[in-house]
């Protein structure tokens, strides 16, 4: 009770606090390129209820494309790479947890195809609300640049970034309380200041042995090149 009141009361007032900043991006979105303002998709939250989660478009509408991306993708568009940079077009998820269906603190949430794959990875992640930041989140808060820097990134992503991410979220999940949520909260904020050095990422020529491996070769018949799988 006392983490979904965080949640609303919280999420509330950085919604009406940003609203300036997001109509601000909205037009430039628009100016930009053509296309609407907001991308929804599919994702699935707790007990395995399906919801549309909110963000601002930063690609343009092309299709499909790969399942993450890369920092100079040619399909982010320039107000998109300024947006995802600050994470600005995350900020629209802050509805999905007024509704209830995010909190702010939690795994992110995931596309149907990855769940239903690996779904005894995430039958206990999906017993809380997925959440818009959490431990695995700090660490790759800085993914796409990062993935440039290896050989190989889907195989980085594959058999070393993903395993970690669910590995992580489970760990915190275990000790999660009123002030470790507050904790990461004020970490989430501080690690999306502009001097955040980059982090250093393990090569993809030595992934972790003892990680199992995500198969995401196959094709994803449903993945829009919007965003990339983990959102965040």
């Amino acid at each position: 009770m006392l983490k979904r009141t965080l949640d609303i009361s919280l999420a509330s007032l950085m919604l009406i606090t940003v609203l300036p900043l997001l109509a601000v991006a909205a037009v430039a979105i628009k100016l930009d390129s053509e296309g609407p303002v907001l991308f929804l998709q599919e994702r699935v939250g707790r007990r395995f209820n399906r919801f549309k989660i909110w963000k601002l478009r930063t690609m343009h509408t092309c299709g499909q494309g790969p399942t993450f991306t890369l920092c100079e993708d040619p399909r982010i568009t320039r107000t998109g790479r300024w947006l995802r940079r600050f994470k600005i077009d995350e900020l629209p998820q802050l509805w999905n947890v007024v509704r209830g269906q995010m909190s702010l603190v939690g795994p992110r949430p995931m596309i149907p195809e990855l769940v239903l794959r690996f779904r005894r990875d995430y039958r206990r992640l999906l017993d809380v609300r997925p959440g818009l930041t959490d431990p695995a989140t700090l660490k790759y808060c800085r993914e796409e640049d990062s993935l440039v820097l290896v050989a190989d990134p889907q195989r980085y992503y594959r058999n070393v970034l993903m395993p970690d991410k669910v590995r992580l979220s489970k760990a915190y999940l275990d000790r999660a309380n009123f002030w470790s949520d507050v904790g990461v909260l004020v970490a989430t904020c501080i690690a999306l200041l502009p001097s955040r050095p980059r982090p250093r990422w393990r090569s993809a020529a030595e992934p972790d042995a003892n990680a199992p491996e995500f198969n995401l070769s196959e094709p994803m018949q449903v993945i829009d090149a919007q965003s990339p799988i983990d959102g965040f």
